[in-house]
């Protein structure tokens, strides 16, 4: 029998019934011997490893994220959906992180117009399962690991109302796009209604505050219109519906002079 956890503000903690989320937890209580961190350095290695093999020949994708909390019923679930038929069209492969809600929307829109659906999913105490509509899944014990590969294997983030999960992945991508990491990257918010307050405090506090430059903010795109998105994505350094002549990396990283 599990003994219920609380934390101080009285909520319960998911206990740690599954063996991943018992190496994860230990993983971030702080260092442990010498020899346990080493093997765990393998496993996390071994993780990355498996996600590149993965994903490796998928071609150009864009990966789209939200709430895991909607329903088909919602109607950010059925802009979800259009704008995965829309990435289908355009010959993306659309990625996301396999579960339910804005995710599983992405999916079905794209599998209903003939085009690829994958899912990086995560291990979690609830909210993990992979939805119906993705061709290929992968599953990750770490988020930082699933992070890399979202970004690395995207041309760019289409990013629907969510939670802190949603936040986490949009804002890591606009400080990667900031500090110069990646470029031609879009970041497409969709759900004006939703991201606006969000976006009156970039403004009027970050930017006013001067801990953002205008530039970064207008990095930023705010839509509902399935056009806009369309047109953001021809800044993309792999456009697939563009006939190349040689093969165009699927990132162009800036180098070292």
């Amino acid at each position: 029998m599990t003994t219920e956890r609380l934390e101080p503000s009285g909520r319960r903690i998911p206990p740690a019934s599954d063996s991943t989320l018992r190496s994860e937890r230990r993983l971030l209580a702080g260092p442990r011997s010498r020899t346990n961190e080493f093997l765990r350095v393998l496993r996390i290695g071994v993780e990355f490893i498996r996600g590149f093999r993965a994903l490796h020949f998928l071609g150009p994708c864009v990966t789209v994220f939200g709430s895991a909390r909607f329903d088909e019923q919602h109607r950010y679930y059925e802009l979800a959906r259009q704008a995965g038929r829309e990435l289908a069209k355009l010959g993306f492969v659309v990625l996301t992180g396999g579960g339910p809600g804005i995710m599983e929307a992405a999916n079905r829109g794209a599998k209903e117009v003939g085009g690829r659906s994958v899912g990086c999913n995560i291990v979690l105490p609830k909210e993990q399962h992979a939805n119906p509509y993705v061709d290929k899944v992968v599953t990750f014990h770490y988020f930082f690991v699933r992070k890399v590969m979202l970004i690395k294997y995207s041309q760019a983030f289409v990013i629907f109302p969510g939670g802190f999960g949603t936040l986490d992945e949009a804002y890591e991508a606009a400080t990667l796009v900031q500090t110069g990491k990646i470029f031609n990257f879009p970041l497409i918010f969709f759900g004006v209604d939703y991201w606006q307050p969000l976006f009156d405090f970039m403004r009027h506090t970050l930017v006013a505050e001067g801990t953002i430059d205008r530039d970064d903010l207008d990095k930023l795109i705010l839509t509902d219109d399935l056009q806009v998105l369309a047109a953001a994505l021809q800044s993309c350094p792999s456009v697939p519906y563009q006939r190349l002549a040689a093969r165009t990396p699927s990132r162009l990283w800036k180098t070292a002079h």
